[in-house]
């Protein structure tokens, strides 16, 4: 039965990898957008551009209430909340 069940499932195959392919990038996108380490450190980036004239008052406000509010999130998600 299991050689007859893979010839039949056979022309599926490209599809299930193709599947699991996307699942697996789309899960290490969220690692790394959720990653609390990776937005404070983004967060650090921020403030020496502002520092060094690269952002605006206000480019800086938007990005950073941005990247706090991932902190936020990823806070959460940590915590199971």
């Amino acid at each position: 039965m299991g050689l007859f069940k893979a010839i039949l499932t056979a022309p599926a195959a490209p599809v299930r990898f193709v599947d699991w392919t996307a699942r697996q990038v789309l899960d290490a996108a969220e690692r790394e957008y959720y990653n609390p380490d990776e937005i404070r450190h983004r967060l650090a980036e921020l403030s020496a551009q502002l520092d060094s004239g690269e952002l605006s008052e206000e480019e800086f406000d938007a990005l950073e209430d941005e990247l706090l509010d991932r902190l936020e999130e990823a806070e959460r998600i940590r915590n199971g909340q």
